[in-house]
């Protein structure tokens, strides 16, 4: 990035510094410099994505785009629901932990808790760690993919994420502590 311009000798204080842009012009056209949106807005001219080479010029990128984002986001909630089932499917010891809790009317329940191990050397372990490598940098690129605050971008990282969860975790076994009153 060639900063030059701010080494020039002039009577201007505000020589050599890019004004605003406004809608529809940006300044610093042909300098290989965009400017970053910081509120949301619904656009699909010079929509970098990702990568400085990857960028969206058309309503049809912008639709490719979606769809991409989409599947996506469908993908990482996908992968939390099968990285969960695959835990469940390699734990080696299993321990159960019985303690008693207040119940109604002065009662007392008894509460269980399971503990589950695994094999830190193991194919399992290693399957989960790159598993969680792929979930991670996928999360990361949903992440920027959501700051470009591009709405047509953001609307399909919530609708994949909303669709992922809706069609894999129904199967997700959750247990509701009832004395937990933070959710």
């Amino acid at each position: 990035m060639d900063h030059n311009h701010h080494a020039m000798t002039t009577s201007d204080p505000h020589a050599g510094h890019h004004p605003a842009t406004t809608a529809g012009h940006d300044h610093n056209a042909g300098t290989g410099m965009h400017m970053m949106h910081m509120t949301f807005y619904f656009g699909y001219e010079n929509v970098e994505l990702l990568f400085s080479g990857l960028v969206i010029n058309s309503a049809g990128e912008m639709a490719g785009a979606f769809v991409a984002v989409f599947l996506m986001a469908i993908l990482y909630e996908g992968l939390k629901i099968a990285r969960e089932a695959l835990l469940r499917r390699s734990q080696v010891s299993i321990r159960y932990n019985s303690m008693p809790v207040p119940g109604p009317n002065g009662t007392t329940l008894m509460e269980t808790h399971k503990t589950v191990g695994q094999q830190m050397l193991s194919m399992p372990h290693f399957f989960q760690t790159f598993l969680h490598i792929i979930q991670v940098v996928v999360s990361y690129f949903l992440m920027l993919i959501f700051m470009t605050y591009n709405a047509y971008l953001c609307i399909a990282v919530a609708a994949g994420a909303g669709t992922g969860y809706f069609l894999f975790s129904w199967k997700k076994a959750v247990v509701v502590d009832i004395t937990e009153h933070c959710h």
